[in-house]
């Protein structure tokens, strides 16, 4: 069971008493709302249904899709987690750079203008370095003249990672390692469509701000609006939650307008 404080155990034992549930699974939904940021969660919890996704402003997807009671219970439950975490130290404080910590990454290098996850990775971009936690580990690499824009991770198993940048999609084992044990090389396979790098902790504001969220966003939505995406299994419950979390994020960030986002919805959900 992962550490709390004793603020935070003392709300925890609080939530699963009123919500009729045990406090590994108030634990459970805890740290996924943590690892979303406080504004969304990806979580497996068998007293809750099993896998699902919820997204602050109303969008909760659970494994029986049309048990209205669950989500709206989930959907409290994450609700109240979230103002939790943002009104009281739940978790033990980590030093910065330790395996743990949000700030995983040497804190030598600074604060990044750009990082994000992707599975079981986590990247962070500094002016002419990449940080990349892989299982764990992390490794430091020199991009060289390369503007990063984009890491990827290779459909599958394994665990072969690339990124986007002015000269297109290059394997970060490529890339000279200043630290750390490095990554598998890259074999010849279809890789991910590497993602935007999502901001999450620091983006300064040098006037173009706009523009580059804008341009992530329409990039998004190109990889998004089609169906056949071979990368998801949208003949299954989980794959198609997927997409729909896919899309409720373009939604929220106004990529995608009200009927679009409907819609789609609409057609997804028609094939569970």
């Amino acid at each position: 069971m992962q550490q709390l404080t004793s603020a935070g155990q003392n709300i925890v034992n609080d939530i699963a008493q009123r919500y009729n549930l045990s406090q590994e699974a108030v634990i459970c939904m805890l740290s996924a709302v943590n690892n979303g940021g406080g504004s969304m969660a990806q979580f497996n919890c068998p007293e809750l249904g099993g896998s699902g996704q919820w997204m602050q402003g109303g969008m909760t997807m659970v494994g029986d899709m049309f048990n209205y009671g669950l989500k709206n219970t989930v959907n409290n439950l994450c609700v109240e987690l979230s103002n939790a975490l943002a009104n009281t130290q739940m978790f033990p404080v980590v030093a910065a750079g330790s395996k743990n910590s949000n700030q995983w990454w040497p804190v030598e290098l600074g604060i990044p203008f750009s990082s994000g996850a992707q599975n079981n990775i986590c990247y962070a971009v500094f002016p002419n370095r990449l940080a990349i936690q892989l299982n764990g580990q992390v490794t430091v690499y020199d991009t060289l003249d390369n503007n990063i824009n984009g890491v990827s991770q290779q459909q599958g198993g394994n665990t072969s990672l690339t990124f986007s940048s002015q000269y297109g999609n290059i394997a970060v084992n490529t890339l000279p390692i200043i630290s750390g044990p490095g990554v598998p090389a890259q074999k010849k396979a279809d890789f991910i469509q590497p993602a935007p790098v999502s901001n999450q902790f620091y983006q300064p504001d040098n006037g173009n701000t706009g523009n580059v969220k804008n341009n992530a966003a329409n990039n998004e939505v190109k990889n998004t609006n089609s169906v056949n995406n071979s990368f998801i299994d949208q003949s299954s419950t989980d794959g198609i939650i997927a997409l729909i979390g896919k899309l409720a994020k373009l939604h929220e960030a106004g990529a995608l307008t009200d009927e679009e986002f409907n819609t789609k919805k609409t057609e997804l959900l028609s094939r569970i």
